[in-house]
């Protein structure tokens, strides 16, 4: 008996079918298209089009889950991050697929605010390049990141150091300082020991008003501020000097507070107390019909932050010491990538005769720490 089982499976073109579609075949071939990656490349589009359409916030949303809040400093940070993206990049590409996103787009989100908030749109440049790239390794774009500095945007923006420069936070003239300190030590209340404190040591105002007393060796006399707290996000260590150590070892400790410079509530200080004391300074000053604490250059009453500027003039026009050493007090990063790859140091025993030397300054000759 002849087994039939050969005939199973015939195909369903017909030889005369067949033979149109390998004449086909043949002269694409003779083209230089290959028939097999056409056919790939058709499922490819087919599988595309089915799937759903993925806009650039809501891939910015699925990035911001995958990444969750542990890889962000603090919840203050990881709202920050999302805030820029609603602000500036959701108006122009937020209803855009990913994979439609290309150079122009990217343009016309950072070029309005390129020259005016440069430091702003760095960071929002960064973090649109890293949804992008979260949403070219989940499969839903392919291709060259438009977001990309290097060898991209780098060729159409100008450099960053090159732009309009923003006006910094209002300073003490140098010469006002150890007037203003004394007038400061004079006040009572804890915002003015935080403000005190942060002075003496040129920090932010957030790294003051979340101290705790577990980052302080009151015997070393160093303050290690961990790098969930520091806008660089690297741990900083601050050398503390005598002037500072008082002002601690004046301070009342709380056994269920952790904060050195605890609200009334026992809670973190906030954000407003530094700058009270220094607006209540100014007016109390006017009234007594003087000029009040100004910004030489703009005329404005000084702020917390600007304590830091006078700290960098003293330094830069007072002293022989290198710029590096009050670049790295003030916790700002030195040198190139590779130059901060290979600094193992921090300069801690110079650093603290710097500022030492800042606090005899700050306190005046006639008084004592």
């Amino acid at each position: 008996m002849i087994s039939t089982s050969r005939h199973k499976g015939y195909p369903d073109v017909s030889l005369a079918d067949a033979r149109i579609k390998a004449k086909a075949a043949r002269a694409k071939i003779e083209q230089g298209v290959d028939p097999i990656v056409e056919r790939k490349l058709a499922r490819l589009a087919l599988l595309a089009s089915q799937k759903p359409v993925l806009t650039f916030d809501m891939a910015a949303d699925e990035f911001m889950t995958s990444k969750k809040l542990a890889e962000f400093r603090n919840v203050k940070h990881a709202k920050q991050w999302q805030a820029t993206i609603m602000t500036y990049a959701s108006p122009i590409i937020g209803a855009k697929a990913v994979d439609q996103i290309v150079l122009s787009d990217i343009l016309d989100v950072l070029k309005p605010i390129w020259g005016t908030k440069n430091e702003t749109a760095s960071r929002l440049r960064a973090r649109i390049e890293a949804v992008l790239s979260w949403a070219t390794v989940s499969g839903h774009r392919s291709g060259d990141n438009p977001a990309r500095w290097a060898g991209n945007l780098k060729e159409m923006l100008p450099s960053p150091g090159k732009t309009t420069k923003v006006e910094g936070h209002p300073a003490l003239a140098i010469d006002d300082v150890p007037a203003w300190f004394m007038r400061l030590r004079q006040r009572d209340g804890m915002g003015a020991r935080a403000l005190e404190f942060l002075v003496l040591v040129a920090g932010r105002s957030g790294e003051i008003r979340g101290a705790t007393w577990n980052e302080i060796d009151m015997v070393e006399k160093i303050w290690t501020i961990p790098a969930a707290r520091m806008k660089a996000d690297r741990e900083h260590r601050v050398p503390l000097t005598t002037a500072a150590i008082n002002i601690l070892d004046r301070l009342n400790r709380y056994s269920d507070c952790p904060f050195v410079f605890p609200s009334v509530r026992g809670k973190q200080m906030s954000d407003m107390t530094l700058s009270a004391v220094m607006r209540r300074m100014h007016e109390t000053d006017v009234v007594a019909d003087k000029k009040g604490w100004l910004d030489p250059r703009s005329g404005k009453p000084a702020v917390p932050h600007g304590i830091r500027s006078s700290f960098k003039d003293w330094a830069s026009d007072r002293t022989d010491y290198p710029s590096d050493m009050s670049e790295v007090a003030l916790a700002h990063k030195v040198g190139t990538q590779v130059e901060q790859a290979y600094r193992r140091g921090d300069m801690m025993g110079k650093r603290r005769l710097m500022m030492e030397e800042w606090a005899r300054f700050v306190l005046g000759a006639s008084q004592s720490a």
